[in-house]
């Protein structure tokens, strides 16, 4: 038997006590992309009443398969496991009205474009009409609705400035015990023919006004207005500037967190890709959802910390107050790594994943190290749509033929340690490696002057997961991108520590090679991770290049 496609409706009225921030943190937060991350919902809105009624808000989530809402995937969002106390607390201060319908028909303009492939900035001011009806418990009056909607209403509608698409649907048959009800939900771009000759000519036809007279028994209208669009990526920083909001909060598996801050609040949480990689993120920066996003991307062993002292020197700069800072883990950071073989263009398509997930059509400009070197700089080269600069920091075009084998000692020796975290009791890289990379990283001077940061990058190193170790050196044992380079169409910057060994020597060579030219920076007394080690040097570099 097919799946029934169809629609959870919920319409939510908050109570005078629960504050307007809170509430969007944790519809946006935590309620609504929860829900994103089940495969069959297939999108989330939120709208807002615009015609001065309530429920002040409806929800929307297209489901491909109603019985899905039947099952443990989707029931155990309401339990115990999953539901926070937060969401408790916060949904016992909201009047909720939650309904499901099957989907009985559906028709589209010809240019028509889903409002979830809009940026928001589009998606702003688009009107939804929802329009519900009940009609007399007799066979031959529903099918004289559905005969004047299918023959005459949408037809009519169609014809309406702005109009966009008409979709109606019935109480769902998971939900038998819910009243017959049938729904109809129109859409119309922000400037619209709403009340225009066209439209009232399609509210008062003879057929209109007898099916209204003689078959429905009941009728109610709204008019809402797109609010939010979610994802499976939690992004919403506006509200956590509020004092209102409490925090912070985290998920009770602790894997998404919000961090409330009236100068600087972010978000953490994580997406997973289509072949079950686990990608852990950090949003922080300017509240604006629509605000410039700048994409660090980190070097093989390490989290997203080496670029704390980085951002806190950059958005503390109130030149740099219009961006968003985003950071994740590279796979091979944890076990969850993924099903696929680790190459540079696996990780591109990893950092457009994430662009995706939290709806940022173009990223500002991708910063990486090393290994994030050259996947910022493939990324532009393979989605330069999607990428408006780049800088790539320590790192090669090609892998030399040596990486094999060097990375191939690397992973025995950690091997050879044997060392488990205490935590998860999983194999990590240990003390021999850590200490071995660290000293290699940083210059003698970094351990006289300012121990705590290889200290504290030597333990990020100590306890990346072996197995992700061993899955991510494959990116840096095999890969070649000179050729695309010739081709580039992105501006780029290149940089190095002036002690990384022969690489200020080679990025030289890089900066030539990438199409009309780069210009390298050298930044002095830093060795493989500049932004950590000199991160007032570094910076400096950073806004040189962004303007």
């Amino acid at each position: 038997m097919a799946p029934t496609a169809g629609l959870l409706y919920v319409t939510m009225n908050p109570k005078s006590s629960l504050p307007a921030p809170q509430f969007h943190d944790w519809y946006n937060n935590e309620h609504g992309p929860l829900r994103l991350r089940l495969p069959f919902v297939l999108n989330g809105f939120r709208y807002r009443a615009a015609d001065n009624a309530e429920p002040e808000w409806v929800a929307l989530y297209d489901i491909s398969d109603m019985d899905e809402l039947t099952r443990e995937p989707y029931l155990a969002l309401r339990g115990d496991e999953i539901k926070t106390p937060r969401e408790k607390a916060t949904m016992a201060q909201i009047d909720v009205d939650r309904r499901l319908y099957d989907l009985v028909e559906e028709r589209k303009a010809s240019d028509f474009c889903s409002l979830e492939s809009l940026p928001d900035s589009a998606a702003s001011g688009s009107i939804l009409v929802a329009v519900t009806l009940t009609v007399q418990p007799d066979q031959a009056k529903e099918e004289e609705v559905d005969r004047w909607y299918r023959e005459e209403h949408t037809e009519m509608l169609s014809r309406v400035p702005g109009w966009r698409r008409s979709r109606r649907y019935i109480t769902s048959s998971i939900d038998p015990n819910a009243p017959r009800q049938y729904i109809a939900l129109h859409e119309y771009a922000p400037k619209n023919g709403l009340g225009g000759p066209e439209h009232q000519a399609s509210m008062n036809t003879p057929w209109r006004n007898k099916v209204m007279t003689e078959n429905v028994v009941k009728k109610h209208r709204r008019v809402f207005q797109w609010a939010y669009t979610f994802g499976p990526a939690p992004r919403e920083l506006s509200s956590l500037a509020s004092n209102d909001v409490i925090g912070p909060w985290s998920s009770n598996d602790k894997r998404t967190r919000t961090l409330p801050s009236t100068t600087r609040p972010a978000v953490e949480s994580f997406i997973t890709t289509t072949d079950g990689a686990r990608l852990a993120y950090r949003l922080e920066g300017n509240t604006d959802p629509n605000a410039p996003v700048i994409v660090l991307s980190n070097s093989i062993l390490v989290d997203w910390s080496i670029w704390d002292s980085f951002v806190e020197k950059f958005l503390s700069n109130p030149k740099n107050s219009q961006y968003r800072i985003l950071r994740y883990l590279t796979r091979g950071r944890t076990k969850e790594f993924g099903e696929k073989d680790v190459n540079i263009d696996l990780l591109a398509s990893d950092i457009i994943a994430l662009l995706d997930a939290l709806r940022i059509e173009k990223a500002a400009a991708l910063i990486g190290v090393s290994l994030g070197g050259v996947t910022v700089l493939n990324t532009s080269l393979l989605y330069p749509n999607r990428v408006s600069k780049f800088i790539a920091c320590d790192t090669n075009s090609s892998a030399p033929e040596s990486n094999r084998k060097a990375w191939g000692d690397r992973v025995a020796m950690a091997e050879g340690d044997g060392a488990v975290s205490a935590e998860s009791k999983e194999p990590i890289i240990g003390e021999s490696l850590s200490e071995a990379t660290t000293r290699r990283w940083f210059t003698a001077e970094s351990y006289e002057t300012q121990p705590s940061v290889p200290a504290h990058v030597k333990e990020v190193v100590r306890n990346n997961n072996l197995d992700g170790f061993r899955q991510s050196v494959q990116a840096l044992c095999a890969y070649d991108i000179r050729d695309r380079m010739a081709s580039a169409s992105v501006p780029g910057l290149f940089v190095a520590g002036g002690n990384d060994g022969v690489l200020p020597q080679t990025m030289q060579k890089m900066a030539a090679d990438l199409k009309g030219g780069a210009e390298l920076k050298i930044v002095e007394k830093a060795g493989h991770l500049p932004m950590a080690e000199q991160p007032e040097k570094f910076t400096e570099v950073v806004n040189g290049f962004l303007g």
